[in-house]
């Protein structure tokens, strides 16, 4: 059995989480809101028309701040359709998804789903076909509380207190050619630049994320940050990356090396918002906000089922890219998760996309159950566990070659120090055989707990939760875990995510393990 050892530095702080870390996105999108959050004629609707059984478990997600109407919805969205009573919105075709648009579910009515839910809102605005005038009203519309015409129209429409957003998305995607008024990076830095200024006169006390590139290989990444940051950089707060993975041609090594590609992305951002500051001689921090990132097979969509979906007929929210996910996802999304919380220093909130239907980790059919994908779970006990201090950590491993990432260690690992507890997230990247890992503690712990996920008994890495067996892939006890005179041995499973959970001493000066 191949070996590994991981060291955890005590002393060397990487930087406290941030609660928004785990964030989700909820856009107007196939069944993301429309038989997803919201369906009224539902066993469980409650009296606004939201599923509490999903609900439930958007909850037990851990959720925190949620990003929406979209998404390449917003390009095309007028926000004005989506208050008002219900009965007397209009129904508009949104391009964006070749879909119906009812507006059934708007500001007013999201926002007490978020408020039902305990999230934050992160809301954008739309920079394809609108602009500053739109964008400022519907700040003003939310946030102010004075008497303005668009104020008391949001008391009119039952909302007498401010909805109080704090988050806002500059657009969304601007750099591709499939977006709604898709603008060059001076274009869009200028609009971008013009429209912030504008939204903090109105409320100085809002965040503005800007849109940076949607991938790291479209042509114009590196450059596009470079150009919004020189137009923008004074006003914004954030600048966002957006982050899919997929296995293709077989390439599992590859695909369990996703998280080394994403915190190669993140640090390339990183180094060019450093650079645009001191050219500027600007001294703040601009954060990166990974507002997109999930396993999604994007190839599949767009060869297969985007075609038809286009050339189809309009309807209320289709079936769009519900993608079926499975062990061999689920390691990769919580070896994603780790990479945000190794460059938690750099990252100031993240966004798993999406929350309900589209590529999304819960799963619902309409007058039918909800459920737990796979990807739920390294998410949900992550969130749970994860909301201390990220501390350094080495690792010393047998290595893997891949095609996409060049040498990568077998064992993948981020340690979290909470108060009296250390938090320990490992990732086997090996898919045929187990690895034996030891952690020197240097210090007296206990195990808690530790679970993993991993293929189930008469299953495989592609064994999946579905509506008729939604608990096939489920976490199980890591029963290899021991502690012996200050070390920690584990018996890490084939392809696998485990988190293993110590009562241990706080950090003290100078100590290290």
């Amino acid at each position: 059995m191949a070996k590994a050892h991981l060291r955890v530095h005590r002393d060397e702080p990487v930087a406290a989480v941030s609660d928004r870390l785990f964030g989700s996105f909820v856009e107007h999108m196939g069944r993301a809101v429309y038989t997803g959050i919201y369906e009224p004629g539902h066993s469980t609707a409650n009296a606004v028309g939201f599923r509490t059984d999903v609900l439930d478990l958007v909850r037990e997600l851990g959720a925190t701040v949620i990003r929406y109407p979209g998404g390449n919805f917003v390009s095309g969205f007028r926000w004005e359709d989506s208050v008002g009573p219900r009965d007397e919105r209009p129904v508009r075709l949104d391009v964006a998804w070749h879909s119906v648009e009812t507006n059934e579910v708007g500001l007013h009515e999201f926002a007490e789903w978020a408020d039902d839910a305990g999230v934050e809102i992160m809301q954008a605005v739309n920079l394809g076909t609108r602009g500053i005038e739109a964008a400022a009203a519907l700040l003003e519309y939310s946030n102010h509380a004075g008497r303005t015409a668009r104020s008391d129209e949001r008391r009119a429409n039952g909302r007498e207190t401010p909805f109080g957003i704090t988050l806002w998305c500059l657009g969304n995607e601007m750099d591709g050619p499939w977006q709604i008024g898709h603008k060059t990076a001076d274009e869009y830095g200028r609009l971008a630049a013009e429209t912030g200024r504008v939204m903090k006169w109105v409320d100085p006390s809002i965040e503005l994320v800007a849109a940076g590139s949607s991938n790291a290989d479209m042509p114009t990444f590196g450059e596009w940050e470079r150009t919004v940051l020189a137009r923008s950089a004074e006003v914004i707060d954030h600048i966002s990356l957006h982050a899919y993975y997929e296995e293709t041609g077989g390439d599992v090594a590859s695909f369990l090396a996703s998280g080394v590609g994403l915190d190669r992305y993140i640090g390339t951002v990183a180094a060019i918002i450093d650079e645009s500051l001191a050219e500027q001689k600007l001294e703040k921090t601009i954060g990166i906000s990974v507002d997109e990132w999930n396993v999604w097979y994007q190839s599949r969509f767009n060869d297969v089922d985007k075609p038809p979906l286009f050339a189809g007929d309009w309807n209320e929210h289709p079936r769009i890219i519900e993608d079926e996910y499975s062990v061999t996802d689920a390691v990769v999304v919580g070896s994603l998760l780790m990479s945000l919380l190794r460059n938690a220093d750099r990252v100031s909130m993240a966004n798993l996309a999406q929350l309900v239907n589209v590529i999304a980790p819960i799963r619902s059919e309409p007058d039918g159950p909800a459920w737990r994908q796979t990807t739920f779970h390294p998410f949900a006990l992550t969130a749970a566990a994860a909301r201390g201090t990220v501390l350094r950590s080495s690792v010393s491993s047998p290595t893997v070659d891949t095609p996409l990432y060049g040498t990568v260690d077998l064992l993948d690992a981020v340690v979290v120090q909470n108060d009296g507890e250390l938090v320990l997230l490992l990732v086997n990247r090996d898919t045929a055989e187990p690895l034996s890992l030891t952690v020197d503690l240097g210090h007296s712990a206990a195990v808690t707990s530790a679970l993993s996920i991993h293929a189930p008994v008469g299953g495989s890495r592609f064994s999946a939760n579905t509506e008729a067996a939604p608990d096939t892939v489920v976490p199980v006890p890591l029963e290899s875990v021991a502690i012996s005179d200050g070390v920690l041995s584990a018996e890490l499973p084939p392809l696998s995510w485990s988190i293993v959970r110590l009562a241990s001493a706080p950090i003290s000066e100078g100590a290290t393990a």
